[in-house]
């Protein structure tokens, strides 16, 4: 399985902090919560319901917006502008693959990638050769879920908000001619 291979290489790294994604099956737009291991709330998500392209919002749990997700329009693969704190991080783009789901990221905090297997349920993120994050998403839930290992040392919110990208690109738009 494509997940093991770089298993080994985050855990070599450093300590892994371990979070969870629940999006709420019936909910009005994208609106949900990141927790912890303990089950702790640790963000808030929002999603602008009336907008033209994905428009998202990571809050911590004081309500300060931490990061903004926005959807480049009209691309012939799927594009998204990732903001930390008002200012721009990265631009993660889909690419073209026939048998796995690969993204570039192009980005001031370092040379990332993002690679997964075929069914789009298994991710590594990887910064400058190096894997970083481990994205596994659950097979039989009410809701998408995910279980994110990310290395201790990165900044949480900017790795989740690339795992938000994955989920609008290849879960949350599959009917938008998107993925």
């Amino acid at each position: 399985m494509y997940n093991k291979t770089y298993r080994n290489k985050i855990l070599i790294g450093g300590v892994c902090v371990k979070f969870y994604i629940k999006q709420k099956l019936f909910s009005l737009g994208d609106n949900f919560s990141i927790k912890d291991i303990s089950g702790n709330d640790v963000f808030k998500v929002e999603g602008k319901i009336f907008s033209i392209g994905n428009k998202l919002k990571i809050y911590d749990m004081n309500s300060n917006e931490i990061v903004y997700i926005e959807q480049k329009l009209f691309k012939l693969l799927p594009e998204y502008n990732i903001y930390l704190n008002g200012n721009y991080a990265a631009k993660v783009k889909k690419e073209f693959t026939f048998f796995s789901n690969k993204f570039h990221i192009e980005s001031n905090m370092g040379d990332y990638e993002i690679k997964g297997d075929f069914l789009a349920h298994d991710f590594s993120i990887i910064k400058n050769g190096i894997s970083i994050s481990e994205i596994n998403k659950k097979w039989v839930s009410w809701g998408d879920t995910y279980e994110i290992d990310i290395n201790e040392s990165e900044n949480y919110a900017f790795i989740l908000a690339m795992v938000i990208v994955i989920d609008q690109v290849l879960h949350d738009n599959k009917n938008q001619n998107n993925g």
